[in-house]
């Protein structure tokens, strides 16, 4: 195969995706598909060549020929399209986040077995530079045995929230609870190490105003206590506290490794900080290397956005697909791996706090247990199994805040 003939679902969030298959030598664009004209016809603006086609509806789009599909729409829409694309014969890209319920979790992995399609999920923040130079010099035993480790994703969405939810009350975004946007905070922890996680304690943080005047239903932010097989505990955190901050840390038996804080003013995960012994119980006068990692690709990733990881998760995702035994892709099982803390430590906030078991879904005995399970905050997917948006019952939004909000999208689409 000379080149991978890639069809991009969602042209917002997937214009990266397109950008890279656009100017790749190992991949192309050939379709490119969305339900919202103007941003189809920016696409086509950018790429006027007659070899790819535009598509606004999914049942035309999926039938086009090619060899792979990126699914860049709604993040609680991921599944139910990738089961329909695996089973079709093409490979998956699949954008945060994998699933929405344990049902659909156990439907995807079925699918994947089932077709041997390759499955990659885009967790894009285990690609930044400082993450994934923590995977390579943890796996090389740079400081041990994983004992404890913090992922955090801040983002304060309230500026950009027009922009992302149209005003629309229905949005997902206005729906998911506060620990469901998870794997950007827990993935890079988990791809690190490559250990699984079995027990969460969760916790929401309270409803504040500047949720409500954005038209969200959660809590302010999420919180997850893992524990690891191997006993180690990750701490992971996200949501919409006022600054944002994306920040990674990582202790072994013999040592620690963090990436930069953006208030450091060190270009934050493109930099990282590394201090370890030779040998457990050295405690020598090691000194703090700092560093801004070089994966080997030279200048092809500056372009990209979230430090550059946009191209990384594309280019390992073609070369899976070319058969380059050194492709890393985050397969179905380790995606999951990263999702279910956060659904589970929502389960936890909703008992109270307690401690819960994560499933391991590698195991069918396991999977027969949720394969009926639609719990979840979407009443479109959830049946009777709805569960409230706060934990502490969902709060009334009046339509004048959603009325305003999609007035300044519009606002802003009509400036361009």
């Amino acid at each position: 195969m000379e080149k991978v003939r890639i069809g991009v679902l969602g042209a917002y969030r997937g214009s990266s995706m397109i950008k890279y298959c656009a100017q790749a030598e190992n991949a192309k664009i050939v379709a490119i598909c969305d339900k919202y004209a103007p941003a189809l016809e920016k696409q086509k603006a950018l790429y006027p060549r007659e070899d790819i086609a535009y598509y606004s509806d999914f049942e035309d789009f999926i039938r086009h020929d090619m060899d792979a599909v990126v699914l860049a729409n709604y993040a609680n829409e991921h599944a139910p399209f990738a089961i329909r694309c695996l089973k079709r014969g093409l490979h998956v890209f699949s954008e945060v986040l994998p699933v929405q319920t344990m049902q659909e979790a156990v439907q995807l992995i079925e699918a994947v077995e089932e077709t041997g399609k390759i499955y990659a999920y885009g967790e894009n923040y285990c690609y930044m530079p400082a993450p994934y130079e923590m995977r390579r010099l943890y796996r090389e035993g740079k400081i041990g045995e994983f004992e404890y480790g913090e992922g955090e994703y801040i983002h304060n969405c309230e500026p950009i929230w027009p922009q992302i939810t149209y005003g629309d009350p229905d949005h997902w975004r206005n729906h998911m609870y506060a620990n469901f946007y998870c794997t950007h905070s827990i993935g890079p922890l988990i791809h690190i190490t490559g250990l699984r996680p079995v027990k969460v304690t969760g916790f929401e943080s309270p409803l504040v105003e500047r949720k409500i005047r954005a038209g969200s239903k959660s809590g302010l932010f999420g919180m997850e206590l893992i524990t690891l097989e191997n006993g180690g505990i990750i701490k992971s955190i996200h949501g919409d506290l006022y600054q944002n901050s994306i920040w990674y840390t990582v202790y072994g038996g013999k040592g620690r490794m963090e990436s930069a804080r953006e208030d450091a003013e060190k270009d934050d995960v493109q930099t990282i900080y590394v201090k370890a012994d030779e040998y457990s119980g050295q405690y020598g006068e090691s000194k703090v290397d700092c560093y801004r990692p070089d994966f080997g690709l030279g200048d092809k990733s500056k372009e990209f956005g979230h430090g550059g990881s946009d191209f990384y998760t594309m280019y390992h995702f073609v070369e899976k697909i070319l058969g380059n035994p050194k492709a890393d892709t985050i397969d179905v099982y380790e995606a999951l791996d990263m999702f279910l803390p956060g659904m589970f430590a929502y389960r936890s906030v909703l008992q109270g706090g307690i401690p819960v078991d994560i499933p391991n879904l590698r195991k069918k005995e396991e999977r027969e247990k949720y394969r009926n399970d639609t719990a979840c905050t979407d009443p479109k997917v959830a049946g009777d199994q709805l569960l409230p948006v706060f934990s502490k019952g969902n709060p009334e939004i009046p339509d004048e805040i959603y009325d305003t909000i999609r007035e300044k999208w519009l606002e802003k689409e009509k400036k361009g």
